[in-house]
């Protein structure tokens, strides 16, 4: 069975989720960090909705499990907060959106 571009999503949506939970303690960063999972989350959904019965693009696979990795390794609550905002895009990306 081929990775579809939904499985795909699901994976950076969990990885983002892990992000989340590691940037939780940064209190002051609260309203910020809710903002990003609303806007990011939705956006990453838009794409699972409207291609996500589609093979995965060549590579996005891989892309998104190293986006994974680095997500679970990141330790540093405000690094997590960095990454909240990058990892989204480079899944994106890796999954051929241009916007």
């Amino acid at each position: 069975m081929s990775v579809t571009v939904a499985d795909l999503v699901a994976q950076a949506v969990a990885a983002f989720g892990v992000l989340a939970a590691t940037a939780e303690p940064v209190g002051e960063e609260l309203q910020y960090l809710v903002d990003l999972e609303t806007v990011w989350g939705a956006r990453l959904r838009a794409v699972a909705a409207a291609r996500g019965a589609e093979p995965a693009p060549r590579g996005a696979e891989a892309a998104i499990e190293a986006l994974g990795a680095e997500a679970a390794a990141i330790s540093d609550p405000h690094r997590a907060i960095d990454w909240m905002s990058t990892l989204p895009q480079v899944a994106l990306v890796a999954l051929g959106e241009t916007a």
